[in-house]
């Protein structure tokens, strides 16, 4: 704490602290610097900028590390269940045999939704994108659960955060019933998180549904690599908006507009519909001619990430857990054949391996999310469903911090500077 970063402006010198964190890059704190200086930075985008004070997800993108209260991500989704990473980001360390028990019995609990909400879907287009009902179905609920939306009290800020969790299964599946026209199923108690939303959305009343292990381990698994990932776009829209102190419903469902994005959310569904495009294993090679040429707008997705400057950590994982799904449910698809030969390739390509294009998890868990049976149009839903609980956990420790305030971004101004007024005639 001891250290100063020293800074020249108008002839003046200037001395901010420089603050370290538990790990990772030490940051100048400029808190003072516009009382100081009157100046601000200016950082669009705020690459080089920390918004917040956060203890859940540490990332060495240049190391290609993830790690969720110091556990790695590879740990975690090979050893380790959904439930007990949702337990372990709310709470701050792993649970024990009794408390995972009673996390579980209590997310269960929540899973139904107030009957009047399948009213509210009926209330949208048959053709409507299931992000278009999530947005507006998340946003509703602090209109159905509003014995919970007392931000201040931390008893209702738990409620809350296990409603959501709970009920974001429950409204993702139904967002895809009302897409297919298929009629809502309610949850089962006696299943899993993941298998209790596998059921949900693929299940119908008409016959008894078996919950494949493979496919639940698989899409569970996807939900750990989802889970949290720092301060991304969509959790800096959560915080944002909890800032002003809006009920937790309402900053969920800015987290999940945000995530809608293309940039950010739906990179899967853009890395699957690039394979589809492909084709063929044959047509690999003029893809990759392509994506080299400057001049053509063709981009090969699912390669390379903004934060990871080597290999994504959570990519790994996907990549034994696709051949997994595939070889249990027996998909024989040649667009299967064009991901899994395109991988080989990027892995073994010197263009692909100097510009550090290495497949990323968005890669990967299109190609599985196709193979169990959901749309493209679901693929973002499941990532909001997945990061309701690092959203969740942002939006507590937002919450309970004493130095949070009010976002409120500076700007740089280039806009004209003050002129008169002239009257309507005189132009």
């Amino acid at each position: 704490m001891g250290n100063q970063a020293k800074f020249s402006a108008g002839g003046n010198d200037h001395e901010f602290p420089i603050l370290s964190g538990s790990v990772g890059p030490d940051v100048v704190d400029i808190r003072k610097l516009y009382a100081q200086t009157g100046m601000f930075t200016y950082d669009p985008g705020f690459t080089s900028t920390a918004s917040c004070e956060s203890a859940l997800t540490y990332i060495d993108g240049d190391e290609g590390v993830l790690l969720h209260r110091g556990y790695s991500i590879e740990q975690l989704s090979e050893e380790s269940s959904f439930m007990e990473v949702s337990y372990l980001l709310l709470n701050g360390e792993l649970p024990g045999k009794a408390e995972l028990e009673d996390f579980s019995r209590t997310i269960t609990r929540h899973t139904m939704l107030h009957e009047q909400l399948a009213t509210f879907y009926r209330g949208f287009r048959r053709d409507a994108h299931p992000m278009a009902i999530m947005c507006g179905v998340v946003g509703a609920l602090s209109a159905f659960y509003h014995d919970s939306t007392d931000i201040s009290d931390p008893v209702h800020r738990k409620i809350s955060s296990h409603r959501l969790i709970a009920k974001m299964p429950t409204i993702a599946a139904m967002a895809y019933k009302y897409s297919v026209g298929q009629p809502f199923v309610y949850p089962d108690n006696s299943l899993s998180y993941t298998g209790n939303f596998l059921r949900m959305t693929f299940g119908v009343p008409a016959e008894k549904y078996e919950v494949n292990p493979v496919v639940e381990q698989a899409l569970d698994r996807i939900f750990i690599l989802h889970a949290d990932h720092e301060q991304n776009a969509s959790t800096s829209t959560v915080r944002l908006a909890g800032s002003s102190g809006a009920n937790p419903f309402a900053c969920i469902a800015a987290g999940i507009a945000c995530l809608w994005g293309p940039a950010h959310g739906g990179a899967n569904e853009a890395a699957l519909n690039m394979l589809k495009e492909i084709g063929t294993p044959d047509k690999i090679p003029h893809y990759i001619d392509r994506a080299k040429d400057k001049n053509d707008p063709f981009r090969l997705m699912g390669f390379g990430h903004r934060v990871y400057k080597n290999y994504d950590p959570r990519a790994t994982v996907m990549q034994k857990t696709v051949r997994e799904v595939l070889t249990a449910l027996k998909v024989n698809d040649p667009i299967f054949e064009v991901a899994l030969q395109l991988e080989d390739m990027a892995l073994n390509d010197p263009y692909f391996i100097e510009k550090k294009l290495f497949p990323n998890v968005d890669f990967y868990s299109g190609i599985i999310l196709s193979a169990i049976g959901f749309p493209t149009t679901m693929f973002t839903v499941l990532f909001a469903l997945a990061r309701t609980v690092g959203w969740v956990a942002q939006w507590n420790e937002m919450i309970s911090d004493p130095g949070q305030k009010i976002g409120r971004p500076r700007q740089l101004y280039t806009g004209p500077t003050a002129r008169d007024y002239i009257p309507l005639d005189k132009r």
